[in-house]
């Protein structure tokens, strides 16, 4: 593939609800043209003056063929599932994914769920809404409890999983990680494969969802993964929402088989005012957060401009490189 132009020939659309990825792109004095859209209606209209394209949640992949100048699209997210790889490799565009950007803040989110669930601290804010006092618990199965000497199962052992598995180490958990080439990693006591994965779930206190969504992933945690997990377990979703089976999971815990369970992401988004979830006492829900940190757009912009170095050099080698 050729080189492509120069920077300061490009065009670059931002295209983001919320983030401020322009604004992050010109603090660097840089010499491509670019503009900003936040709704999928400004994309699609404008789409076809861009070069290059910084979007995630936006993407559509019935933009390609209205794209004609389109040469390059930094994923926003680290998930790449939304896009379609064989069309972008059909029409030469290059995509590279922000792997990486959030690894810090998803990993520490996930432990942030831990705590609340096994601290019970989204009780104690229910508690403070209602001005109740909660008193001493004689029940010991009821009361907080600690993390040191629990195990935690970490699915998916990327930057994500493996950061969060040096957090628990740190707390005195006992690891396990699940991935496809179960090679040694600090941090982590046994690294076992998929096939392995009804024996890990038995042994574990904590379960984190810290895989992509694949083929493979897609409904990994159904009704026979939670039957596998002890009745005092947790669960952790900071992956997709889709590896999770959501309806064997509303059972496991309205049946109380799991003891709670920690939700960054849902089959459908925002989540549907009446789901269930909601309401549950034993679930924490946050709103897809997890990756959202105050350092965000400069780390997606650190990878996007690396990767435009690369690309007018006539590299064909990407940071994150997915096509």
């Amino acid at each position: 593939m050729p080189a492509m132009p120069n920077e300061s020939d490009l065009t670059i659309c931002f295209a983001h609800a919320a983030y401020q990825l322009q604004a992050a792109f010109d603090r660097r004095g840089r010499t491509a043209r670019s503009f900003e859209v936040r709704s999928l209606e400004e994309l699609k209209a404008r789409a076809p003056e861009a070069d290059v394209m910084v979007v995630s949640g936006m993407w559509r992949n019935e933009l390609i063929p209205l794209c004609p100048k389109l040469r390059f699209v930094q994923s926003v997210s680290a998930g790449t599932d939304q896009y379609d790889k064989a069309a972008f490799a059909a029409a030469g565009i290059r995509l590279a994914s922000a792997q990486g950007a959030n690894e810090r803040a998803v990993s520490e989110h996930a432990m942030a769920l831990i705590l609340s669930l096994t601290r019970q601290i989204h009780l104690a804010r229910d508690n403070q809404t209602a001005r109740h006092w909660r008193p001493m618990i004689g029940d010991r199965g009821r009361r907080e409890d600690e993390l040191g000497g629990k195990t935690l199962a970490i699915i998916g052992l990327g930057r994500i999983g493996l950061r969060l598995a040096a957090l628990a180490s740190a707390f005195g958990m006992r690891v396990i990680g699940v991935r496809r080439s179960p090679e040694k990693q600090p941090h982590i006591e046994a690294v076992v494969r998929p096939d392995q994965l009804p024996e890990v779930l038995a042994q574990a206190d904590i379960v984190a969802l810290t895989c992509p969504l694949t083929p493979e992933t897609e409904g990994l945690i159904g009704a026979q993964a939670l039957a596998a997990m002890k009745p005092s377990a947790l669960l952790i979703n900071v992956a997709r929402g889709k590896v999770v089976d959501e309806a064997a999971l509303l059972a496991a815990l309205t049946e109380n088989r799991i003891a709670g369970a920690g939700l960054d992401c849902f089959h459908d988004e925002p989540l549907p005012e009446s789901s269930p979830f909601w309401t549950l006492p034993q679930v924490v829900v946050t709103p897809h957060s997890a990756g959202e940190t105050r350092a965000y757009e400069d780390n997606v912009v650190d990878i996007l401009v690396e990767n435009l170095g690369r690309l007018t050099k006539g590299e064909t080698t990407l940071r994150n490189q997915i096509v």
